[in-house]
């Protein structure tokens, strides 16, 4: 079985007990804010080696490395073969830093936005700007609606059922 079904049928289990499940998603949590510290520290260095050697490196079990790839996948310059992915597979962790940013403020994941390694890669106003634009990007923002005993949009001083709603 490909590790990626495996990491997913185990994270997100409809059959397993909720207490199991928690305890999963806080460890991976702390692991993966460890994870992202280390990263951080040195953000331009692309690092690379297979599933087995990663997990290896950063002290986790080859599930939570898989977890942990499926985490940074959207945020990579290059994606990884996730799908098919085996603990041999060569991944890499080259990950573009305002995508990755912005797609941990989109997670609501402030414990990985807020990492202090953050500090030292954009000031506080690029770190803001970043929140803003992330944010904004998923506000939806309707037209108002003109009713038919308003004033016409067109400028012609008629009410809207008399001007442009007469055929709407």
């Amino acid at each position: 079985m490909a590790l990626l079904k495996e990491w997913r049928d185990k994270a997100y289990s409809e059959t397993a007990n909720k207490g199991d499940l928690q305890r999963l998603w806080t460890e991976y949590f702390q692991k993966e804010k460890d994870v992202y510290a280390q990263l951080l520290k040195n953000p331009d260095e692309v690092v690379k080696g297979t599933v087995k050697e990663l997990a290896d490196k950063f002290g986790l079990d080859i599930m939570t490395m898989t977890g942990f790839l499926d985490g940074i996948n959207d945020s990579l310059k290059e994606p990884n073969p996730i799908d098919d992915m085996t603990e041999d597979t060569e991944v890499n962790l080259g990950f573009d830093k305002e995508l990755l940013y912005k797609n941990m403020v989109n997670a609501g994941a402030d414990w990985l936005y807020g990492l202090e390694e953050w500090n030292d890669i954009f000031d506080e106003d690029k770190r803001k700007a970043l929140y803003k634009e992330e944010k904004a990007s998923h506000t939806v923002r309707k037209e108002n609606k003109v009713y038919p005993n308003d004033p016409c949009p067109c400028g012609s001083g008629k009410k809207y059922k008399k001007c442009h709603g007469k055929n709407a």
